[in-house]
């Protein structure tokens, strides 16, 4: 049995998108309704056959869903709710894709008071946007965290789970806080040093003579396509988990402070203990399917 009948996808960018294929290719009887604020992606939602139906509002697109599924910046979730709450059929759920939680969660409730909400989070993506950069494999082995309030009952988290597995990804339970600091740690963060590199890269342009980006090297490269990632989401995400970012930022900060030191004082065997430790964490990554061990990342060219 499907767990939902009626999907609405709110939000057609790239994991929008990616949700609305996987979901026709693993439940092809589920019907798909799409909605994005934006008029130029519903005409090439349309155009592409995104979805079975795209409407005109977020009121209309939600009016017989059994899940909501909200594929908005976060901090767009609270405004985007707000649009549809008067339409929302009382026995549909709720969700999201957003990379905070806590603040999501609250956006949330302030709006839906009596709604069945279970946010979470596919831990997927690429540094490509809007709704022709969706495929339907993205969440293949990947990742989904799913963060219920507490009280929440066991049924709709069950549908959430089963809903996500059958697109091929592997789900985990967390709380909403804990979420917001582990992907401050494995995502958010990284994400904030690479756009703060590549800026100080940009800025080096010019007394370089343009060998920054000439002679690019893996690392850089590898930078440059995280930095690559959607603007304003990374800018919401950022302020909508901001306590949980300042907390590691701190941590990296006094860690940073310390690799200063060993290379001043010549302390070898203080950065190759570290170095060592950190290429045992990427072989761990590998070994959990997180990621590929070809060249390159297994990207194509």
């Amino acid at each position: 049995m499907l767990p939902f009948a009626r999907v609405t996808i709110i939000g057609l960018g790239l994991i929008g998108s990616s949700v609305a294929r996987a979901v026709r290719q693993a439940m092809p009887t589920v019907r798909i309704t799409g909605y994005d604020a934006d008029p130029a992606v519903r005409a090439t939602a349309v155009r592409i056959d995104l979805t079975d139906d795209v409407a005109d509002s977020a009121g209309t697109a939600v009016i017989d869903a059994d899940l909501v599924m909200l594929c908005v910046p976060v901090g767009a979730m609270g405004a985007v709710a707000a649009e549809f709450a008067d339409d929302l059929p009382a026995e549909a759920i709720v969700s999201d894709v957003g990379g905070s939680k806590a603040s999501v969660i609250a956006a949330l409730r302030a709006v839906l008071p009596q709604a069945t909400i279970v946010p979470g989070h596919p831990v997927a993506g690429t540094e490509h946007s809007g709704p022709e950069a969706g495929f339907a494999t993205l969440f293949r082995g990947r990742w989904c965290i799913l963060t219920p309030e507490e009280g929440t009952a066991e049924a709709p988290v069950a549908r959430l789970r089963a809903f996500w597995e059958a697109l091929g990804a592997q789900v985990e339970i967390m709380t909403p806080r804990h979420h917001d600091l582990v992907l401050a740690v494995t995502s958010h963060v990284p994400h904030l040093i690479a756009y703060s590199i590549v800026g100080t890269a940009s800025d080096l342009e010019g007394v370089t003579q343009s060998e920054v980006i000439k002679f690019s090297a893996g690392g850089f490269r590898d930078f440059t396509r995280i930095a690559a990632s959607d603007p304003v989401m990374w800018r919401d995400v950022f302020l909508n988990n901001r306590e949980a970012v300042l907390e590691i930022l701190q941590r990296l900060t006094e860690d940073v402070t310390m690799l200063q030191r060993a290379i001043r004082w010549g302390d070898g065997d203080q950065l190759f203990d570290l170095f060592t430790r950190t290429r045992a964490i990427r072989r761990s990554i590998i070994e959990q399917g997180q990621d590929d061990a070809k060249p390159d990342f297994g990207r194509t060219h």
